[in-house]
């Protein structure tokens, strides 16, 4: 991998990542040193990485670099690749601004999931539009277990598969040190985040997430974003009016906000901050490089 780069960490309400830039394209990390890198004891510590390269100098998201120069090859942090990440775009998106890579305002960054339209101020929180969810209207198809007990559950994609559990309990979940059970399995068979969610009030919910490829962490974007979008179907089922076109969702980590447009559109909003920039050794680096 050559010389050590420089690297950055940050969070979007506690989701946290390592960012690597790489203008050149020279880092095609190994999912071992993504799992090296994003290891909490002995390596920077996340729950993912953020490579930061130009969306023309990658083949496999080339065709959308007409719209969107920089693409954000994102690795769950035990190296898998995922669709999208929603709290990661938004402090990918906010890296590019804070570094001078991108002017502040509304810029397209490409995806696995495709091309998404970012909105980042000079300051404070970050939106980001996702493509309408889709999902087996409240279709007990899924059921969710933890231990003992389960639960039907609503499956959403946008664009990463999830499995939206209501409880009454956000501690119905357990210490979700394991991933809990989703069946059938082929109908989630790249897997799922699950997400546990419980109601205070109109557009308002509270939500804990075990997402594929990580373990519990303290949010997750798109988590968020499907959590709304089965609440709000799910109220107005229940309820015979229509429900709030704006959710706020209370995730471990802070608070993020879903505005459901009327095309559709899911515009998730939050904080994203860049906390550090470091350098790796040299013997660390290097011995990375053999991974």
């Amino acid at each position: 991998m050559g010389q050590p780069p420089l690297l950055l960490k940050g969070h979007a309400t506690g989701n946290d990542f390592v960012l690597l830039p790489d203008p050149d394209a020279r880092f095609d990390v190994t999912p071992a040193q993504v799992r090296a890198l994003c290891d909490r004891r002995t390596g920077v510590g996340g729950d993912g990485l953020l490579r930061v390269v130009p969306t023309a100098l990658c083949p496999e998201v080339s065709e959308q670099a007409p719209d969107a120069p920089w693409f954000m090859d994102y690795r769950n942090a035990d190296g898998s690749t995922a669709e999208m990440c929603g709290n990661g775009i938004r402090l990918f998106a906010r890296y590019l601004v804070d570094s001078g890579l991108a002017p502040p305002g509304a810029m397209t960054v490409a995806t696995r999931g495709g091309p998404h339209l970012v909105v980042v101020p000079e300051a404070g929180d970050v939106t980001v539009a996702l493509a309408p969810a889709t999902g087996p209207l409240l279709r007990a198809m899924p059921v969710v277990s933890v231990g003992d007990r389960s639960w039907s559950a609503t499956a959403v994609t946008c664009p990463n598969p999830h499995a939206v559990v209501f409880v009454e309990s956000l501690d119905d979940a357990g210490d979700l040190l394991l991933a809990p059970l989703v069946a059938p399995e082929s109908m989630f068979p790249a897997g799922a985040n699950v997400e546990f969610v419980v109601r205070v009030a109109a557009g308002h919910v509270r939500m804990r997430v075990h997402e594929r490829g990580v373990g519990e962490t303290l949010s997750c974007g798109t988590g968020a974003v499907a959590v709304a979008w089965a609440a709000r179907r799910a109220d107005e089922a229940a309820e015979g009016r229509e429900s709030p076109e704006s959710f706020r969702v209370d995730v471990p980590g802070g608070t993020l906000w879903v505005t459901e447009r009327a095309d559709g559109t899911l515009e998730l909003t939050g904080p994203a901050v860049v906390v550090a920039e470091l350098r790796p050794s040299d013997p660390w680096w290097a011995a990375l490089s053999l991974r």
